[in-house]
């Protein structure tokens, strides 16, 4: 009964000496959950290497984003990333919180 005892009381106080981990998969947005929130893309502007930052986004989506809005002008719009071959809702929902349209300032590069 005391080993029982002892053992019990041993995995409580392991337990309770890992440090705790909040995480937002909850619901709640990374910043209510205590994580600090992803930085967004503005899609119109970012680079190569920006794009790759971002959730499922490797080298030949993040080309393929660059050479649409070469070819087609600015985003004016977020949904208009699903336009990208590659880039379907489900995807898109998943960079919807990170990325923005905002566009380019006066006299800047795209």
């Amino acid at each position: 009964m005391i080993r029982t005892y002892l053992s019990l009381l041993a995995v409580v106080f392991a337990f309770a000496a890992q440090p705790a981990v909040v995480t937002a998969q909850d619901g709640r947005s990374p910043s209510a959950a205590g994580l600090a929130a992803p930085p967004m893309v503005n899609i119109n502007t970012a680079l190569a290497t920006q794009l790759e930052a971002l959730p499922g986004v490797g080298p030949v989506t993040a080309a393929r984003i660059i050479e649409y809005r070469e070819k087609n002008g600015p985003f004016k719009k977020i949904e208009e990333l699903m336009n990208v071959q590659g880039i379907g809702e489900k995807s898109f929902l998943r960079l919807k919180p990170q990325i923005t349209v905002t566009p380019a300032k006066a006299g800047s590069p795209n």
